[in-house]
């Protein structure tokens, strides 16, 4: 559509210019990928661009256009405003463009691939690119040569390559190879030059190239050749080009030697000697002679005939088969024929001098008529040769003979000659009559095949022999019988799919079906077994898993083809080899121990059991400390976890090991589990009186203070946990006016004012408190002074300083307090071990909230006591045992009725 609005729309004059066709030649390797640089037409055509000498508001942008999409266009991206032009994303294959001859193209509209290029090793790829606008506007034919690279290895077109070469074949006879190696590259890329893997010394191959520059390989023949010693060599011809790195292709080359008639016939022996009987009857035969040629087919066959030197009579007298050498006697030997006969043999064969061979036959007269030996046979019996099955009953009559002399003159007796396990004997009542008959069951696997002669001789010694052969034939007599019985066999567990376990071998020596053998799996077998009926080989179609079952045991068989078939079995056991493939396991994923505080060093906190499903050195498992080793440790072997150090629960109550399982197996496998320890409390600490801070201290209480009001407060804490940590108070000694007249709540330690004060109440009141806890199996207690001055003021700090200095006389009342919360203690008893563990464990999680409540309280009781500090409060320290009053002290303040 462009082209036709420019072609009615445009003005004539910028045709006349600049309506020109123009070439531009690039050139780029095959099998590029996307987005390689080909070449800049703008640049190339030196077209005006916007960095030009003009301004660039006075230049219309270019603009580059492919005139058709055709097969070519697909190869390429045009930049329609630069015209830089890259190739794409469907990559170059130059044998796959270029597969017409030279000088053919395959045309896509404007855009075609061409191979009629200057060289014709060249392809060409064709565009058409249009230029406008109508100012500058061309129509640009942009010629891409496509180069070869070395990207195909070459290959014979069939994989074996047969040659026939004569054996007579002189040095440097030249055989072409028909099939020469085919490289798609073109140039050096291409074939280049061929070898032999193995020349056996006498093959070389050398290169012929034509005009159109293609190669074929030459055999060349360098040695002497002969087919009766070896008749056919086999070798692997390469091919190889001319790339870097070079390709090779190669296939199989078979040169065989094909036969030339250059042996001749050669007999064995140069004469034979040869005895025949005057009476012998016509057709007999006489000898054979045999010739041998080593050449092949028709240049080995041999014929035999008498040489001219054998006169007539002797030539009539016996017969020779040209084709097998067979001399038979072929007519009545008489008185008048000679005693000596020499017979010249002449072995013939094509192109061949004779081979010459000399029979002498020497015929003995008999003036006397031999014994007869006439057979009548029992047995089947076929052409001479008698079948009995084996296993026949012994004796088992096979024939009757019948001796006797034609003449009637001579007496003729007779014998068996030959091994076997045959009888001969007179068949009474009759004369001359004999059976033969077996001795003992015949044995096919023994022995097949037996020859026996009954020879019979008369009173002047003339023998005359009857042979007979006894063939055996076989029955299904005998079972297979496996190489073992006991078939121990071993794989490694995790086997692949149908792996080979061993091939069954069961041999029957019987003939024929009867002794095919065929393989079968016993009933015991698991299903995941398979043998192969006819080879015997064992597999396993399934992964064994020797943790699930470590050795197997069942039956096989073997049966013949028999009638019927007779069988053996013999018993595989299979043992499954252990590998490493599990990973010691933990009896529990956390293991928790309670272990009471102050435990002595390296004494035995739990045991963490652990197991491996593997056996032997793969099912060793050694434990170790991942994390606070320098506290703990573990004995590898039994597993026994250990404190170095005494553990104290008020610096730690609590600890998280992981504990790392290893196997002995290459590689190892691990695995690690979680260990708490939670330590009991054991009342080891006294409680700390944090107030008052000082027993020197003293707190002004006025007169007018209104009975029940809280006049101070004695705090502690306990660093024990549960029932060790539950604080009591009480006061345990008093010294003052009316000493009464002040009481301390047990739960909280808060004292208050009992009664009301009276004129004669004035003074110092001593209020000794005793702060316990409710530990097990003895309480823990501190006691501090609590110092109260009764009066309107302090006039005379000195003279309660000299009150507070004195030793105060002061009875201890023993008294336990009275609170709510009384631990009751009972003896343990051994059987009870198990409860009170559960008890302290619930004991020592309720301490963890308790320590969390008493940490929040705390922090509320340091900003009240910083309150006290802003206005001047003492506060006392506890004392243990005897009271010391010569510490520190400030000024008191006043109370005042809340």
């Amino acid at each position: 559509h462009l082209l036709l609005f420019l072609l009615f729309v445009g003005p004539f004059n910028c045709f006349a210019s600049y309506s020109r066709a123009t070439e531009l030649f690039y050139s780029l390797n095959e099998g590029l990928p996307a987005g390689v640089l080909i070449g800049s037409l703008a640049r190339d055509l030196r077209l005006p661009t916007a960095g030009g000498q003009h301004p660039a508001s006075l230049q219309p942008p270019l603009s580059f256009t492919l005139a058709s999409h055709g097969l070519g266009g697909q190869y390429v991206q045009l930049d329609n405003r630069s015209g830089e032009l890259h190739t794409s994303a469907v990559e170059i294959d130059r044998e796959a463009l270029c597969v017409e001859s030279s000088g053919a193209t395959i045309f896509g509209g404007s855009a075609a691939v061409s191979s009629s290029s200057p060289s014709p090793e060249s392809c060409l790829l064709l565009l058409d690119v249009l230029v406008l606008p109508q100012e500058y506007f061309r129509l640009v034919k942009v010629k891409i040569a496509i180069r070869d690279v070395n990207d195909n290895a070459p290959r014979f077109p069939v994989p074996h390559i047969r040659l026939s070469v004569p054996e007579n074949a002189p040095v440097n006879t030249r055989l072409a190879i028909e099939h020469p190696a085919l490289d798609p590259d073109v140039g050096t890329n291409g074939v280049q030059t061929y070898r032999l893997r193995d020349n056996y010394g006498v093959f070389t191959l050398d290169v012929e190239e034509n005009e159109n520059g293609e190669r074929t390989p030459y055999l060349i023949v360098m040695g002497a050749l002969d087919r009766e010693t070896q008749d056919e060599y086999v070798t692997v011809i390469i091919a190889e080009d001319g790339g870097t790195p070079p390709l090779v292709g190669s296939a199989t080359l078979t040169i065989g030697i094909s036969d030339i008639n250059d042996n001749c016939p050669q007999f064995n022996d140069s004469q034979l000697n040869v005895t025949l009987y005057g009476n012998s009857s016509l057709g007999t035969h006489v000898a054979t002679v045999h010739a041998v040629d080593m050449d092949l087919g028709s240049n080995a066959q041999i014929t035999y005939s008498y040489s001219q030197k054998v006169p007539q009579p002797s030539r009539d007298l016996f017969h020779l088969n040209e084709s097998t050498g067979a001399i038979t006697l072929s007519a009545k030997v008489d008185g008048d024929t000679p005693k000596l006969h020499r017979l010249i043999i002449l072995g013939n064969g094509p192109g061949c001098i004779p081979a010459v061979i000399t029979v002498l036959v020497t015929i003995i007269k008999v003036m006397m008529r031999p014994p007869e030996v006439v057979p009548r046979f029992i047995a089947n019996e076929v052409e001479g040769v008698v079948y009995l099955k084996e296993l026949e009953p012994i004796n088992t009559p096979i024939a009757f003979f019948t001796i006797k002399d034609p003449d009637e003159k001579y007496k003729v007796s007779c014998y068996l000659d030959g091994d076997g396990p045959f009888r001969l004997s007179p068949y009474k009542p009759y004369n001359n009559e004999y059976l033969l008959e077996t001795t003992k069951p015949l044995d096919f696997e023994t022995q097949q095949l037996y020859e026996i002669s009954v020879v019979a001789w008369n009173s002047e010694g003339f023998h005359v022999k009857k042979v007979v052969k006894v063939q055996v034939l076989d029955d299904n007599d005998n079972s297979p019988v496996f190489s073992e019985e006991l078939i121990e066999l071993s794989i490694e567990e995790n086997n692949v799919p149908n792996a080979f376990l061993t091939k069954l071998h069961a041999t029957d020596a019987d003939s024929g079906e009867r002794g095919q053998v065929s393989y079968f799996l016993g009933p015991d077998a698991p299903s995941y077994f398979a043998l192969d009926k006819t080879t015997g080989v064992l597999t396993v179609s399934t992964q064994l898993d020797r943790e699930e079952k470590e050795k197997y045991r069942y039956t096989v068989k073997a049966v013949d083809s028999g009638f019927p078939p007779r069988e053996s079995i013999a018993t595989v056991t299979i043992t499954v080899l252990d590998k490493n493939d599990n990973s010691p396991r933990f009896i529990n994923k956390d293991f928790s121990f309670f272990v009471p505080e102050n435990f002595p060093g390296f004494g035995e906190i739990g045991v963490i059991s652990v197991t491996d499903a593997d056996a032997g050195q793969n099912g060793w498992v050694a434990l170790s400390v991942l994390n606070g080793s320098d506290i703990f440790v573990i004995d590898t072997g039994k597993g026994v976890l250990r404190a170095k150090i005494s553990l104290d629960r008020e610096q730690q109550s609590s600890y998280v090991l992981w504990i790392e399982a290893v196997d002995g197996g290459d590689p190892a496998l691990s695995s690690t589990a979680k260990i708490t320890i939670l330590l009991l409390d054991i009342n080891d600490n006294p409680p700390l009186v944090l107030f008052p801070q000082s027993n020197m201290s003293y707190l002004l209480v006025l007169p007018s203070t209104l009975p029940g009001s809280p006049i101070t407060e004695v705090y502690a804490v306990d660093k024990d946990t549960g029932m060790n940590a539950v604080i009591a108070y009480s006061i345990i000694g008093r010294r003052g006016p009316r000493p009464e007249s002040f009481r301390i709540d047990p739960k909280t330690g808060n004292i208050t004012l009992e009664e009301s004060l009276m004129q004669n109440d004035y003074g110092l009141y001593r209020l000794l408190v005793k702060v316990s806890d409710h530990g097990y199996p003895e309480p823990l207690h501190s006691t501090v002074m609590v110092n109260l001055f009764v009066n309107d003021t302090v006039s005379n700090e000195s003279y309660i300083e000299s009150l507070l200095r004195k030793e105060p006389d002061i009875s201890v009342e023993e008294k336990q307090p009275q609170i709510s919360i009384e631990p009751t203690h009972k003896k343990m008893e051994s059987a009870s071990c198990m409860p009170t563990l559960v008890a302290l464990s619930i004991i020592s999680l309720g301490s963890i909230a308790l320590v969390t409540g008493m940490g929040i309280y705390i922090c509320l009781r340091k900003g009240r006591k910083h309150h006290r500090a802003d206005e001047n409060l003492e506060v006392q320290i506890p004392l243990n045992g005897r009271i010391n009053l010569h510490m520190l002290e400030k000024k008191p303040v006043e109370i005042s009725n809340i």
